[in-house]
């Protein structure tokens, strides 16, 4: 797992547009870089609806939110226009840089032990170091711990 002040991994990933997404190309300013398990699905809709309904918030604090999944550019597409959300969702199928960011791992589901996507949020700040690690976050703790963290970086 990455630590505050480790430089953030740099990668290229499509967002549920097609379109590629660069982290350095996010430079000078904070990036929220948070991992999900799989779009439509109920812990995950509450994390990507709070952050919906708190986009003032990440918006008056200057910070860009990146939500990666290994979910295909389409699912996410049909996820972001179910949800109204309106931030920039990332495909990261062969979950490479899931792996690279320590939130591909174990998981436990009925006794049943699995691989898979972790639910760690990073804050990326603007000179490109992790200013923040949020690990096995609670989706409906998840804009409160972030927005803390964001406000104490921009003071």
């Amino acid at each position: 797992m990455l630590e505050p002040g480790d430089r953030a991994p740099a990668f290229t990933l499509p967002d549920q547009d097609g379109k590629r997404v660069k982290l350095t190309d996010l430079k000078g300013q904070p990036v929220v870089v948070y991992f999900y398990p799989r779009a439509e699905t109920p812990g995950c809709t509450t994390q990507a609806c709070g952050i919906r309904d708190n986009k003032a918030e990440y918006g008056k604090l200057g910070a860009k939110v990146l939500g990666i999944s290994p979910d295909e550019p389409e699912a996410l597409k049909k996820f972001a226009k179910n949800q109204k959300l309106k931030f920039t969702l990332l495909s990261d199928p062969d979950h490479k840089v899931a792996e690279k960011y320590g939130a591909w791992g174990e998981k436990s589901m009925y006794g049943k032990k699995y691989m898979g996507m972790l639910r760690n949020t990073y804050i990326v700040g603007p000179n490109g170091k992790i200013a923040a690690v949020f690990p096995k976050v609670q989706p409906k703790k998840h804009d409160k711990l972030v927005l803390k963290a964001l406000r104490e970086l921009a003071e």
